[in-house]
């Protein structure tokens, strides 16, 4: 979840191994989390989840060589998530998305033990408190990042044009205009959520992060996340092609943190 380059989750840099190049890896507040339902605090103070993306400029979309990202052009503070846990607007930088080879694996976040086909992640940052997204990922309380479960279903209407356009960065490090694309269209109608202190979930697994993680899923079609599986982690040039799936971090310790919840079970 960062747009490092860095890493791979193969070899002697998978995900088993990251602790020995970077040391967050086994720090105290490290995401994703299996979110135990039964274990999550009701917070009556939570307030609801505020986003605001009419003002939205998406630029374009590119391969990043773990993931599909659509990147967003700074546009003031009018593109924002703000209430629930944040004490300040945070803006949105770009979202990106995680998903399994096979249907019943993909997300980060579990819930109670259950994975998701795949996550959808909205990064914004802090520009309240600090001047570059560079700074905010590295603070404590830089980034606030919007997490949406995709579960097979029916075709989703609003995913279709985002699918639709994967073809054009099949390769890592590929990019193509992806204009006038407002993420509003892929947050579920139900607006409960889960809330906790965590990380990046890629190198450098900055300890930077407040999630907010929507308990109910949007559905996609079993074809659309064929298109996602259809991209790739290695580049035009390379002779061994990568099919990019799987590119998901494993739940991390909670190490004594408390989820809350802005709902009662």
């Amino acid at each position: 979840m960062s747009g490092q380059n860095c890493w791979g989750y193969g070899g002697d840099n998978g995900p088993l191994n990251w602790h020995k190049q970077f040391p967050f890896a086994q720090g105290d507040r490290q995401s994703p989390i299996d979110i135990v339902s039964a274990q999550a605090v009701h917070d009556a103070d939570l307030t609801p989840i505020s986003i605001s993306y009419s003002a939205c400029t998406s630029l374009s979309i590119c391969n990043s060589g773990h993931s599909v990202m659509v990147e967003f052009e700074d546009c003031g503070d009018k593109t924002v998530v703000s209430g629930g846990p944040l004490e300040n607007p945070y803006k949105l930088k770009q979202f990106h998305f995680h998903w399994g080879q096979r249907g019943r694996q993909g997300s980060e976040h579990t819930v109670d033990g259950k994975s998701y086909p795949g996550e959808l992640h909205l990064v914004h940052w802090n520009s309240t408190k600090y001047n570059t997204f560079g700074e905010a990922a590295v603070s404590h309380d830089g980034l606030a990042v919007v997490a949406v479960f995709l579960e097979t279903g029916d075709k989703h209407a609003n995913l279709h044009r985002l699918t639709d356009a994967l073809y054009m960065v099949k390769f890592k490090e590929t990019k193509a205009q992806f204009k006038d694309f407002d993420p509003q269209c892929l947050l579920p109608k139900c607006r409960d959520y889960w809330t906790y202190p965590g990380s990046l979930t890629t190198p450098p697994l900055h300890e930077s992060v407040t999630w907010i993680v929507f308990k109910e899923p949007i559905l996609v079609s079993e074809k659309q996340m064929d298109k996602f599986r259809m991209l790739l982690f290695s580049g035009e040039e390379d002779s061994e092609k990568q099919p990019m799936v799987d590119n998901f971090r494993p739940p991390q310790p909670l190490k004594g943190r408390t989820v809350l919840a802005s709902f009662k079970l």
